[in-house]
């Protein structure tokens, strides 16, 4: 009998083998070659102007991508704006800190696009590409970007609660989770990686430098004086707004540091720290670490797998003029 572990990964591997490699041959590098050849530099170009003014669009961007694709499909759903009878997936609860700069940072590539191949370039393809270009100029791997992918026509805030990890999560469920899109366990560690970069709000941790248990005030998995830094940082009677970066040593720099820190204790979020403690994922983790070669080569084929989740193809779905709203 499987252990649930083994079943989800199982059930990955099965997902993987009929639709995984059946979706990745409908997308292409060369989707666009004829109807707008040059989509990715004109994209780049944005991308860059953007990250000149606002590098913190980097995480911003990935995550906006991240919770894409884990919520229907890499469909731009979570770029939809709610209307009086409608309350759209990016107004779900978990989705309210998304960052305000990584939607203009597609709204801006959207624009470009538009005035050089009106009406040809979904938002979708457009999120993906934008999202590998400024993890490059954060100093992380390219890969290369399939295409073909259409926008989605549904947007709901009830169908995130479920489909997006949690801080407080196990292996185990990270695991499910993952493989319920057709990710599997390398991926899930190979991504997490993208904390690197960007921040926590404090209330996301709390619960691992206050008061942790009955024999620890904070949690032992903690390096000690990382956990009384960041008291410092959040107090009990913390601003909700107040972060924290993911990465303490170099927030800013895409790498593989976030590795290194893990193997010292020097994670802000439990489900980044218990990928070093539980010895499933630890060879990873401890991999990564000393190699940033093969983070950035897992990463990049993370990225790839992940931007081929749920995509809507043909006559699936549309070609939005506005990433925001849906054509009719």
């Amino acid at each position: 009998m499987l252990v649930p572990v083994q079943a989800s990964c199982l059930v990955a591997l099965l997902l993987l083998l009929l639709f995984g490699s059946g979706i990745h041959a409908q997308l292409s590098p060369g989707y666009y070659s004829s109807s707008c050849p040059n989509v990715e530099s004109i994209i780049q170009q944005v991308m860059l102007q953007k990250f000149k003014i606002t590098p913190n669009s980097v995480p911003g961007t990935l995550r906006l991508f991240f919770h894409d694709c884990f919520v229907d499909g890499c469909d731009a759903s979570v770029l939809i704006a709610s209307t009086a009878s409608n309350s759209a997936e990016k107004d779900a609860e978990i989705n309210l800190s998304l960052a305000g700069d990584s939607f203009d940072s597609v709204i801006k590539a959207k624009a470009a696009v538009e005035e050089k191949c009106p009406g040809v370039v979904s938002c979708a393809d457009i999120l993906a590409i934008a999202t590998r270009d400024l993890v490059v100029l954060a100093g992380g791997p390219s890969w290369t970007v399939r295409k073909g992918r259409k926008d989605g026509k549904i947007s709901q805030a009830s169908r995130v609660d479920g489909n997006l990890p949690k801080p407080e999560q196990s292996v185990d469920q990270l695991t499910k989770l993952f493989a319920s899109k057709g990710l599997s366990q390398t991926d899930m560690v190979a991504l997490s990686g993208a904390h690197t970069i960007g921040f926590a709000h404090c209330k996301e941790f709390m619960s691992r430098i206050y008061n942790f248990n009955s024999t620890h005030q904070f949690d032992p998995a903690m390096d000690p004086n990382f956990a009384k830094d960041l008291r410092l940082t959040c107090p009990q009677s913390v601003d909700p707004r107040v972060v924290a970066n993911n990465d303490v040593t170099t927030p800013a720099k895409f790498d593989n540091v976030y590795y290194q820190n893990a193997v010292r204790g020097v994670t802000v979020l439990a489900s980044d720290q218990i990928l070093h403690s539980d010895a499933r994922t630890r060879g990873l983790v401890t991999a990564y670490a000393g190699q940033q070669g093969a983070f950035f080569a897992a990463f990049a084929t993370a990225m790839d797998n992940l931007g081929a989740v749920g995509v809507k193809t043909g006559n699936q779905g549309e070609i939005r003029k506005d990433c925001s709203r849906f054509n009719s």
